[in-house]
């Protein structure tokens, strides 16, 4: 499905990795599932998002707690980012353009 090319092949051979994709079935799936996952862990913060901004309020939601997500989520998007990790770059940016909104959405109607 996705090409995840996030070592090098000659990296690989060198280190002697597995190749990449994975001649094990379980892996395999392993690979796939991840990728679903880093898409359907950043859309549980939505209804967070929504709230604030259809009600036009962030009465008791943490500035301090979004900005720190935001802030460790901006690490984990350089980390994928300069590892070639698909899953983490996906992941991370996702939660990055998400926690961006919920932190503008605290400091404008907190």
């Amino acid at each position: 499905m996705f090409s995840l090319h996030h070592l090098h092949k000659r990296k690989r051979v060198y280190k002697k990795l597995e190749p990449y994709p994975s001649s094990k079935f379980l892996k395999r799936v392993l690979d796939e599932i991840i990728l679903v996952a880093a898409v359907a862990s950043p859309i549980m913060t939505l209804p967070q998002l929504y709230r604030i901004w259809s009600e036009k309020s962030a009465v008791n939601i943490s500035l301090a707690t979004w900005s720190t997500y935001l802030l460790v989520a901006s690490i984990w998007l350089v980390y994928g980012l300069v590892h070639k990790d698909r899953a983490i770059t996906i992941n991370s940016f996702l939660f990055v353009v998400v926690q961006s909104v919920i932190v503008l959405g605290i400091v404008m109607f907190g």
